[in-house]
């Protein structure tokens, strides 16, 4: 699978920076306050920051390696201009780079962060990088499952697919699916999708708790993909009104998962309610919650046939309140939650997994280390600053 991406001959030329007055290229510092290497964040550039018309040919260049980084160019809002420009730079513990903007050439490049909507499986969504892949479902899956028909689903949790390859397996496994070749559901070297969702949250699935009783959305109803390419792919989806009794909840979301990142990002837009949770399905009820609430992470560790599976929520300080365990004999509806303030109609936390065949992390420990220095990260984000 390929993509346009800002791959790059480059010459020292000046950058165009508005239609009619020509500059030198823009520098500016990325600095890491914390005592730690900081890589696999992304950086969004817009054109407002860079006080640039448009962002088309642009691409960022190491100022002191003359290293050209992949970027790539996002049209946020679907006007059909690019909005931001991103990129990913490593920087060392308590250190600063400078970049610059240059002209750069379009070239091709490998697709690892990739999402669409799937009409030939009912209506999935799917996403996925180059560590994980996910899926939710749409409204023709919960039509199917309210009128008995083949293929149905209700649910408004979130799925996992457990891959352990790091190029895309999307459209491979689903052309499995439609032409009978095989099935996703074993693994033949690549993973599978063996993780029950049901009308669990799966995960980080949202519900709303009133008094002892969560209550949940359906299947989405809209979905619009937003991007795909070496660094992220995003798209935001829409869900009917729900919520308990005199309670009437709206929620659209924008989910993002960018390149070397196991947790998916989700920007969600929630109107009726100031707190939500966010779950992990507990499946046999057989593994371990734990959750460190200074640091903002919730994560279950759990058998997972010949294997184990981490899920984990993480979030920012802002939006924590705490975690709970819910327990109960009701078929899926047993999970560990998140419950998260809702700050003007808006709520950020990031979910997702890691599978021990695919040999990312080591132990549960490890895993935790991860989600520990996630969750570090998220408090003290890289800043940005341009260089006069």
């Amino acid at each position: 699978m390929k993509v346009l991406r800002l791959l790059f001959t480059v010459s020292f030329l000046c950058v165009f920076l508005s239609c009619n007055q020509e500059k030198e290229g823009v520098k500016f510092q990325v600095k890491n306050a914390l005592d730690m290497e900081r890589t696999y964040e992304t950086v969004e550039l817009s054109k407002s920051f860079l006080s640039v018309e448009s962002l088309e040919g642009l691409g960022i260049q190491d100022s002191e390696t003359k290293t050209i980084l992949t970027s790539q160019l996002v049209d946020t809002n679907g006007d059909g201009i690019n909005d931001v420009l991103l990129f990913q730079p490593t920087l060392n513990a308590n250190a600063s780079k400078t970049f610059e903007v240059i002209e750069t050439k379009a070239d091709s490049a490998e697709v690892y962060c990739y999402s669409r909507f799937v009409p030939e499986r009912t209506d999935d969504y799917a996403w996925e990088n180059n560590k994980v892949a996910f899926r939710i479902f749409g409204p023709n899956a919960q039509y199917r499952f309210e009128n008995n028909l083949q293929e149905g689903t209700l649910s408004s949790g979130v799925d996992a697919w457990l891959k352990r390859v790091d190029y895309s397996i999307i459209n491979k496994w689903y052309k499995k699916y439609t032409e009978k070749t095989g099935t996703y559901h074993e693994d033949d070297g690549e993973g599978l999708d063996n993780f029950h969702v049901g009308s669990s949250r799966g995960v980080g699935g949202l519900a709303y708790k009133k008094d002892s009783t969560f209550h949940i959305s359906k299947n989405f109803i809209k979905h619009k993909t937003i991007t795909t390419g070496p660094i992220r792919t995003s798209f935001s989806v829409e869900y009917d009104v729900w919520g308990s009794e005199g309670i009437p909840i709206k929620e659209s979301r924008v989910i993002s998962l960018d390149y070397g990142n196991n947790l998916s990002k989700f920007e969600v837009n929630i109107n009726g309610v100031d707190t939500i949770s966010s779950g992990l399905t507990l499946h046999e009820k057989d593994g371990v919650v734990t959750s460190h609430s200074d640091e903002t992470w919730l994560n279950y560790w759990q058998p997972h046939p010949d294997s184990e599976l981490g899920t984990a929520i993480v979030t920012s300080p802002e939006y924590f309140i705490g975690t709970e365990k819910y327990d109960t004999e009701e078929k899926d509806l047993s999970n560990a939650f998140m419950h998260l303030k809702v700050f003007n109609n808006r709520v950020v936390y990031y979910s997702g997994f890691t599978w021990s065949k695919s040999g990312q992390f080591e132990n549960q420990h490890a895993w935790e280390q991860y989600l520990s220095t996630f969750a570090k990260k998220l408090s003290s984000p890289l800043t940005v600053e341009l260089v006069k």
